[in-house]
């Protein structure tokens, strides 16, 4: 069994942000290995002498701007990816967990999975154009800007050349949603520590963790697309997370440091953001009177 955890201190508006915000670090970051992934996926003449030679070839041939091309395009799917998933995957569990917010191994997976495949099924055409935009030569391009390859995609090779190999990321959603969940439900285990009180490192550590066994489970599945940038990645993504998280924290008031979770003396953690502006705005004026009172 498994629980549900929704951190109430943060707004919705926080918490989207906090992951888009993550998400575009990430990318970024990362976007060398992708484009390398990428070579590597339609067998570019980059990738003949193997993963430090593609390296040297990419940036002889195309200079340090060949390392972050398409980058735009995978930033800009993150924002209709993450909010797809996110409201999909809640509404899925929340028809599923009990009166307490537990919910079973198995349908927190199935969740997982059918929200993953929600997402890629509304962004998957980004995807495609970012893959053609990475295996050019950004000196001689063939495809330029998002909607111009997508264009170019759908009128030359039609409407279905758009979802070419999206069976796979079908196929792969429901074995990696089950090693991610595995893996963040018993990262306490692993620290002998709750998850809040962990460090950066920690975090890094657990999103590769989690991305290596839920790659591993995948495995067979996501041969044709290899990404070897997987493992780097979520590990970005999770420790940029918290970090984002605890900014939010700090500056709603219920962490004493942006670089610390220790709870603010005195605050009750369970009320929401505006609940507590409105208490923190009480005794402030209560304050207010009582001093006005001991005057007269």
């Amino acid at each position: 069994m498994g629980s549900v955890k929704k951190d109430n201190r943060l707004t919705s508006w926080q918490s989207f942000s906090c992951v888009a915000f993550s998400g575009i670090f990430s990318k970024s970051a990362t976007s060398p290995l992708e484009v390398v992934k990428i070579k590597s996926q339609v067998g570019t003449f980059h990738c003949k002498k193997g993963f430090g030679q593609t390296f040297l070839l990419i940036y002889q041939n195309e200079g340090l701007k060949g390392f972050w091309k398409g980058n735009l395009t995978s930033c800009l799917r993150l924002f209709p990816y993450t909010a797809v998933h996110l409201s999909t995957y809640r509404k899925i569990v929340h028809l599923h967990v009990d009166q307490v917010g537990v919910i079973s191994q198995a349908r927190a997976i199935m969740a997982g999975g059918l929200a993953g495949v929600a997402a890629a099924l509304l962004t998957y055409p980004l995807e495609v154009a970012e893959t053609r935009l990475i295996a050019q030569n950004c000196r001689e391009p063939s495809y330029v800007g998002v909607m111009r390859t997508l264009a170019k995609i759908q009128s030359s090779e039609g409407l279905l050349a758009l979802y070419r190999g999206f069976s796979l990321t079908v196929l792969g959603a429901f074995p990696f949603s089950l090693g991610c969940y595995l893996v963040y439900t018993n990262v306490d285990r692993v620290w002998l520590e709750p998850p809040f009180r962990l460090s950066p490192l920690q975090n890094f550590i657990n999103g590769c963790l989690a991305a290596a066994v839920a790659q591993t489970l995948s495995y067979p599945f996501e041969t044709v697309k290899r990404k070897m940038q997987i493992v780097p990645y979520f590990g970005l993504l999770f420790a940029c997370f918290e970090l984002c998280k605890q900014l939010c924290l700090y500056r709603n008031g219920y962490i004493v440091s942006p670089l610390s979770y220790t709870p603010a003396p005195g605050v009750d953690q369970s009320l929401g953001p505006a609940e507590l502006q409105e208490v923190n705005r009480y005794l402030r004026n209560r304050s207010f009177r009582a001093d006005i009172g001991n005057r007269w």
